[in-house]
């Protein structure tokens, strides 16, 4: 039976020609800076998000960390989304590591959080309060559906940002199917920020690594502080190579994840039992909602769609996150939407 993995675009593996130039990569050691490969990815993934440098780094998750700490001192602190990655799956870190205090607003159903919401959120000069720094927006945003910021949006909550003294980062992990989504360029969506991370393992399908850009002066801090966390790494080149496959061959084909999300999206709509949250979904997530009437949650019916071969993830107990990626194609959406007629005609 062929199996289909739904439960993220974590779960990619390199392709055949991704595998190809990783073993054909120079390398050498990146602490010293000699690792050729290495260096190139990260010259081109500063160039492609319009910053002056860049930063290979293992996990999306230090990518975040190292640009929150490169921003804030101690005691300072970062506004996010309640939805936000940061602080929602980021195991606390930059309080934990960094001391930085979490100051989260809403995020709205769009993915944004109010303008309002942010200047509410700004703190005065006061002795008695932390010091606000940083604003953290996601593009995409996951926990919203996929969501996508505007570049008009982005631009707004930046002026708002450093018009109060405060820097702008995006957590671009799938900044690419933001802009994809769009069909506007990347730099458009990353031009307001003063720091941007992106994966490379997820739509991109990489096995491994993220990047953070910024300019010089920041990715010289951040480098300090990825040695300072264990992420100075040695022969990397060879995940580099991934990395620079993926920014020049899987960037535009995001487009296909994007499709079949849709298709996936309308398949499902019209079963008994299923809502779908964002039937025309914007990226490459579909989110779906199970009946209240319901008896079954969804980690009890998640097993019963895993027979079928289809496995999907549990955002909650009666919510499932459904992601598209490259080893989804056209016959593992309708392998998908089978299993869920199956499934759910013994449940309603």
């Amino acid at each position: 039976m062929k199996i289909v993995d739904l439960r993220s675009d974590t779960v990619t593996q390199p392709t055949p020609e991704m595998r190809v130039v990783m073993a054909a990569a120079d390398v050498g050691d990146d602490v010293y800076g000699e690792d050729p490969t290495i260096n190139l990815l990260q010259e081109m993934a500063a160039i492609r998000l319009g910053k002056q440098a860049g930063l290979f780094i293992p996990s999306g998750t230090m990518g975040n960390l190292i640009a929150v700490l490169a921003h804030c001192d101690r005691g300072d602190e970062a506004i996010m989304g309640t939805l936000g990655h940061t602080f929602l799956f980021e195991a606390g870190g930059i309080s934990a590591l960094g001391g930085v205090f979490p100051h989260t607003i809403p995020n709205q159903a769009d993915g944004t959080l109010k303008l309002e919401d942010i200047q509410a959120a700004i703190r005065p000069e006061d002795v008695h309060q932390p010091v606000s720094k940083l604003v953290i927006l996601e593009n995409t945003q996951n926990r919203c559906g996929g969501v996508i910021l505007s570049p008009e949006y982005t631009r707004q909550a930046g002026e708002l940002a450093h018009g109060r003294g405060l820097a702008l980062h995006i957590d671009g992990a799938r900044i690419f199917n933001a802009a994809v989504g769009l069909g506007v360029p990347v730099t458009d969506l990353t031009d307001p920020a003063e720091s941007i991370t992106f994966c490379l393992s997820k739509g991109l399908c990489a096995p491994v690594g993220s990047v953070l850009v910024g300019s010089k002066e920041f990715i010289q801090k951040a480098h300090r502080i990825r040695k300072q966390l264990g992420g100075g790494m040695r022969q990397a080149g060879i995940l580099a190579a991934a990395g620079i496959y993926a920014l020049e061959h899987m960037v535009e084909r995001l487009a296909d994840d994007h499709r079949r999300a849709k298709m996936l999206a309308q398949g499902l709509s019209d079963l008994p039992g299923i809502q779908v949250e964002i039937k025309n979904p914007p990226s490459n997530m579909v989110f779906l909602r199970i009946s209240d009437d319901l008896k079954i949650l969804t980690p009890a019916l998640a097993e019963k769609i895993r027979a079928f071969g289809v496995k999907v993830g549990v955002s909650g107990p009666r919510r499932f996150r459904l992601v598209t990626h490259y080893w989804i194609d056209d016959e593992s959406v309708a392998q998908t939407i089978q299993a869920f007629q199956q499934v759910m005609k013994g449940q309603t």
